[in-house]
C-alpha cells in the first residue's frame, strides 16, 4: 500500500498514550457546559443530591447533569441516544469522566429531577445567548394557500372568524 496514508496497528500498545484531553478542542462546546455545571449549586436548584443508603453508590447529579445539556444542546433526545453517545463519543466521554450510565439512569435523573433541570436549562440558554453562543435564527412565513383535505372545524379565515364571534356574542346575550 505505498502511496497511501496508514493508520496505526490497532492491536499495537502504546507506551505513553494520549491525553482524552488533546481531543477535545479549547472551543468546544463541552467545555462550556462543564464549567457552567461546576458553577451551579445543585442542592439549591432542586436535585437530589443525597445517595441511596442501600446498593451501588449512583452516578454524581453533576456528571448527569452535564450528560443531558450535552443532549438538550446537540439534539440527542433519548435516553438511550445519550447512552450511546456516552460510550461512543470523545467529548462526551471527556465531559463525564467515561464514565458512562445506562438508559435506565438517565431516564430516572429525568424523571426525579424535571423542574430543577428546566431550571438549569433556562439559566444555561440565557447564558449561551449573553456569550453569543447561539447562531441567529431566521424564521420565514410563506402565505400561500393550498387547497387540501381539512376538518372545516378546525380552519379559520377572517369571514369565519367574524361569524364566530358574533355566534360567541349572541350566545352571552341569551
Amino acid at each position: 500500500m505505498s502511496g497511501f496514508i496508514v493508520g496505526a496497528d490497532r492491536s499495537q500498545t502504546t507506551l505513553f498514550p494520549e491525553a482524552l484531553d488533546d481531543y477535545v478542542a479549547e472551543e468546544s462546546a463541552v467545555r462550556v457546559i462543564d464549567l457552567f455545571v461546576d458553577e451551579q449549586d445543585l442542592m439549591t436548584l432542586g436535585f437530589k443530591t443525597e445517595p441511596a443508603d442501600t446498593g451501588r453508590p449512583g452516578y454524581h447529579p453533576a456528571t448527569m447533569l452535564k450528560l443531558y445539556i450535552y443532549g438538550y444542546l446537540n439534539q440527542v433526545s433519548t435516553s438511550r441516544s445519550l447512552e450511546k453517545e456516552a460510550q461512543r463519543n470523545v467529548e462526551v466521554m471527556w465531559l463525564t469522566g467515561r464514565l458512562a450510565p445506562d438508559f435506565k439512569t438517565v431516564a430516572d435523573f429525568r424523571r426525579d429531577n424535571g423542574a430543577a433541570i428546566r431550571k438549569v436549562c433556562g439559566q444555561f440558554v440565557v447564558l449561551c445567548r449573553k456569550l453569543k453562543l447561539f447562531q441567529k435564527a431566521f424564521v420565514a412565513i410563506d402565505g400561500s394557500k393550498f387547497k387540501a383535505l381539512n376538518n372545516r372545524d378546525r380552519n379559520f379565515t377572517q369571514a369565519k372568524m367574524q361569524r364566530r364571534y358574533k355566534q360567541i356574542d349572541d350566545s352571552i346575550v341569551r
